[in-house]
């Protein structure tokens, strides 16, 4: 008990530097990820990765990342434009809940702004964008460095563990490891992807305004279990609400949203992730809990992984078997080499 304290201590209060850390490693399966499936298809299985993979792996992240940034750009500054707009229409369904309610006076949107206390609200704002954009930097240094390292890993385990039967065993579970994490990551990948495309179509088909911009929101909150897939749901909701004049197009896209998600996320996505990852729904929820307590947004991204390989690690040594079948859905674990 107190060993786990400490390390949840050394966590919290090393979250500037261990937070862009894991994201840098999740960055890195990704990459090697993509870059083993270009082996398969250029290479014809004759070998997974080459230099020429690789490459191609890290344009097609880069290119991905410049067109998200371009598409959030474009967006705020439509969404500037269009303030004014949303604040009439806003105006107008205080004054239709008035007549509806026959309440004689409600707060008006001036009103409601002038409680608002924006100093704050803006120096967090800055304080945030400032360190998303320090740890852009760290980050893209630690991938450099783990894309350095990786050649020599498989060395370094030949001079850690010199006894046969321990050097298979730590390659079995690094690849347990290994696989799991990639088997969440291009099933979640795919399932958000299917998931926006699908809000996506809703959001155009009724004219809600940056619909591709809340497709691309709903794809990214789907990587955080129960709670984003909420928070994609509402807010395209009730900017749908704000913008048209009638309930009927709010009415549309939160059923059509909710559904989607419900569908896609009880339906289609445990048939494929199948017993691959064997987590309990509790413990997913209290995972996403803990590591958004510990380490905020990008602990909740990064909560299922986490404890993907809590889970694998724990069931490799026979003490702490008992915990991972706690951690597991139904009792039965894979089984590693001893």
């Amino acid at each position: 008990m107190i060993a786990t304290v400490v390390i949840f201590y050394v966590l919290a209060v090393g979250k500037s530097l261990l937070v862009p850390f894991a994201v840098a490693v999740m960055i890195w399966y990704i990459i090697n990820a993509l870059s083993r499936s270009y082996g398969r298809w250029l290479l014809r299985g004759r070998r997974s990765t080459n230099w020429v993979t690789l490459i191609l792996a890290l344009v097609t992240i880069i290119l991905i990342a410049g067109v998200l940034v371009d598409m959030v750009q474009e967006n705020i500054a439509q969404v500037s434009e269009a303030v004014p707009g949303y604040r009439l229409n806003l105006e107008r369904m205080l004054d239709k809940v008035m007549m509806l309610t026959g309440l004689e006076q409600l707060p008006s949107i001036s009103q409601l702004t002038d409680q608002i206390k924006f100093g704050p609200a803006i120096s967090q704002l800055v304080a945030a964008l400032t360190g998303v954009l320090g740890n852009t930097g760290l980050i893209l240094i630690y991938v450099g460095f783990l894309l350095v390292e990786q050649k020599t890993f498989s060395r370094k385990l030949d001079y850690l563990f010199t006894d046969p039967q321990n050097r298979a065993s730590t390659e079995k579970l690094l690849s347990q490891i290994q696989s799991d994490i990639q088997t969440y990551i291009s099933i979640k990948t795919l399932m958000s992807l299917v998931t926006g495309l699908l809000s996506y179509g809703i959001l155009i088909a009724v004219g809600v305004d940056f619909a591709a911009f809340w497709a691309f929101t709903i794809f990214l909150l789907n990587y955080i279990p129960t709670i984003g897939s909420i928070v994609a749901t509402v807010f395209p909701a009730l900017l749908t609400l704000i913008q048209f004049d009638n309930v009927s197009p709010f009415l549309v896209v939160a059923v059509g949203l909710t559904g989607i998600q419900f569908f896609v996320g009880n339906v289609v996505e445990p048939k494929l992730m199948g017993n691959s990852l064997n987590l309990s729904p509790l413990v997913v929820l209290l995972s996403l809990v803990l590591w958004g307590s510990v380490w905020g947004i990008a602990g909740m991204f990064l909560s299922v992984p986490i404890t993907v390989i809590a889970m694998i690690v724990l069931a490799s040594f026979a003490g702490t078997r008992p915990i991972a079948v706690l951690l597991s859905k139904d009792g039965r674990l894979k089984k590693l080499a001893e």
